[in-house]
């Protein structure tokens, strides 16, 4: 038995300052599509994501929710995890930079570019983006601000490390221009005008102003900074200096890297030169791709028209979500997203398109045939055609994928959709059915639209593997018939085969319906949005006290004996209560919203040492704790607590 021939793809490992939206599903999703074709094909794939979880933004983060950084980095990546078995995508590796045989790669890494003299310490001084974590000098800013986000930058001046860039140059010139390194190559021009020609400069690779980060083992001022930290991921998950794998040496270099072109110029650029200088080969290809839109903007959840990818795959399925972002966006262009283009994209493709083909198909062997066709065959006008175009389509899918352009891919294979359904409009089954002595002719009718299907579905299983073992399923295909190696052969199927009715696989959405009710879902999203940041702004404009000034409030547990309403007060309840030593009386703005016998026997937490005050002729000795919710107001209960039970 022959050995698989090895296959290395990655993802970016993505930035856990936040929860991943439908903007974040393309490169994962492209990346899963692929690795599962080169899987169909007989590889033995590699295909690794992760998260990029250090630095000073994700400290700021953790800082602002109370939590260490790993705490906050664990709970965000759960959310990416989840989203990946969501979108049925499956990778081999997952690697987390705060796992430890990353880091020691790291180290590694780090010492021996500064062993080799590659890596110098100096002084940073200049511009600085904290969302992007890039330093940046005057001229590279564009409007005085981050020439990738658009963000203001801060000045920035400390002690760091720094890599040598300029040996690399000549050699990074001639593999973006002389190779097919870069896809699409349109953008190496851009790399060689904007970096390369006017001088590459030193990249800085440590910083000292936060701490979390990796730490450099021969200087512990320093923390490793994002580069150097990030990309070495491709190679520490394949156990490149660390114990924890052992395949480096089979599957590196990588075939693919695939990336969003803000990150374009690090895996162009920094990564080949960080793998000439530790000596090691360079991958085969990096795969850029543009940015999913919104109104020309790259997607983020402040502007809008952005729906959780989960809400989005609950309504319509995740094959769904999956099709229509390989299918909108070309490699190297920017994707324009809204709700309406993915709906009206699902409708004409996946519900008018394949999913009107199986269905139509199935149906009509059943009504013809009882569901199983007969063997005796009739050839006729039309069938050559469709025949050489769906035998024809498994060699452009295959160009395609090589040059990670799964939208003409995904266009290919819905030409033969269309080409069938427009068969089926050719040769009119039902005229035929209405003649006895053309039961043949019907048979190999049927049997051409169930051949085209098996070849369409098998190549689509790739794309959208939640659904199409289910068309398969329904076109009577078994699990041998619907491999790679018979994607290109017609006849596979038996003669007699038997179908089997199953749900539709793509409903087609009404669309005004369905909008409406995204625009709901969205306008609620930003109320919640509007409320949290209004919340998060009283909370922030509270005056701040010391913990001495804290300690002067005695908190204290008591049980309320007797309560009755305060008549000149509609707004007060007049509850007698006991603190564990005396009763006491405490008028309280809760009348509206809790009855007199609903709070007797009940514990709440006072605050005891309140100086007494008169309201409505009733002495307050204390206040008890209550939290406003809305336009109620909800009394703080702890009933399985002692009275006099002091609260610290």
């Amino acid at each position: 038995m022959c050995q698989k021939k090895p296959y290395y793809i990655t993802t970016p490992i993505y930035y856990p300052s936040g929860n991943p939206h439908i903007g974040h599903c393309y490169t994962t999703v492209a990346c899963d599509s692929i690795a599962r074709y080169r899987r169909m094909q007989g590889y033995d794939v590699m295909f690794l994501t992760g998260t990029d979880e250090h630095g000073l933004k994700i400290e700021q983060k953790a800082a602002e929710k109370g939590v260490t950084p790993k705490e906050y980095v664990d709970e965000i990546v759960e959310h990416f995890k989840s989203l990946w078995s969501f979108m049925n995508v499956s990778y081999d590796r997952y690697i987390r930079t705060t796992d430890d045989y990353h880091i020691k790669t790291v180290q590694k890494i780090f010492k021996e570019l500064y062993d080799k003299g590659y890596i110098y310490k100096g002084e940073y001084s200049g511009k600085y983006c904290t969302p992007c974590e890039s330093f940046w000098t005057e001229s590279q800013l564009v409007d005085g601000k981050c020439p990738d986000c658009g963000r203001e930058v801060t000045e920035a001046k400390e002690e760091a490390y720094f890599f040598k860039m300029a040996p690399f140059a000549d050699r990074i010139e001639k593999l973006l221009t002389e190779t097919d390194y870069l896809q699409p190559k349109t953008r190496a021009t851009e790399l060689v005008n904007n970096f390369i020609k006017p001088g590459l400069e030193d990249l800085c690779v440590s910083r000292t102003s936060f701490k979390w980060g990796i730490p450099v083992t021969f200087d512990d001022k320093h923390v490793v900074y994002v580069w150097i930290d990030a990309l070495s991921n491709y190679i520490s998950a394949l156990g490149f200096y660390n114990d924890a794998y052992n395949d480096f040496d089979k599957f590196w270099p990588a075939d693919v890297h695939m990336v969003a072109k803000d990150i374009m110029r690090f895996h162009a650029i920094v990564w080949p030169a960080m793998l000439m200088a530790l000596d090691l080969p360079l991958p085969k290809h990096l795969a850029v791709h543009g940015w999913i839109t919104f109104n020309g903007q790259k997607m983020s959840k402040s502007l809008g028209n952005v729906v959780d990818p989960f809400v989005l795959g609950k309504r319509y399925g995740a094959d769904a979500i999956r099709y229509h972002i390989l299918r909108e966006m070309a490699l190297g262009a920017d994707s324009s997203f809204s709700n309406e283009i993915m709906i009206n994209r699902i409708n004409s493709d996946l519900a008018n398109g394949f999913g009107n083909l199986v269905s139509r198909t199935v149906a009509m062997v059943e009504k013809y045939f009882g569901g199983t066709l007969p063997t005796e065959r009739e050839g006729g006008e039309f069938d050559d055609d469709l025949i050489a175009t769906a035998t024809a389509l498994k060699s452009s899918v295959d160009d395609f994928i090589d040059k990670t352009q799964l939208n003409n891919a995904l266009a290919e294979i819905f030409k033969v959709v269309s080409r069938a359904n427009k068969y089926i409009d050719e040769t009119a089954p039902w005229v035929i059915a209405k003649d006895e002595t053309k039961k043949a002719r019907l048979a190999t009718v049927l049997y051409n639209l169930l051949e085209t299907i098996r070849i369409t579905s098998t190549l689509l299983s790739a794309f959208m593997p939640t659904t199409m073992p289910k068309a398969l399923e329904q076109i009577g295909a078994c699990e041998k018939c619907a491999t790679y190696e018979n994607a290109d052969k017609f006849g596979v199927l038996p003669l007699d085969v038997t179908v089997k009715k199953g749900e539709a696989l793509f409903p087609r959405i009404d669309v005004e319906k369905e909008i409406e009710e995204l625009n709901a879902i969205i306008k609620n999203n930003e109320q919640v949005d509007e409320k949290t940041a209004k919340l998060k702004e009283e909370i922030e404009g509270v005056a701040q006290i010391g913990i001495d000034d804290f300690c002067k409030v005695d908190l204290r547990v008591a049980e309320i004996k007797a309560c009755e309403p305060i008549k000149k007060a509609k707004k007060l309840l007049k509850l007698t209560i006991f603190d564990g030593v005396k009763e006491r009386t405490v008028a309280s703005g809760i009348a509206k919203f809790y009855k007199p016998d609903e709070l007797i026997g009940r514990k709440i937490i006072l605050v005891s040492n309140l100086k007494p005050a008169k309201l409505c002729g009733v002495e307050s000795c204390g206040m008890i704790l209550a939290a406003t919710c809305g336009e109620e107001i909800k009394v703080i209960f702890v009933d399985d607590m002692e009275p006099g039970s002091k609260i610290s």
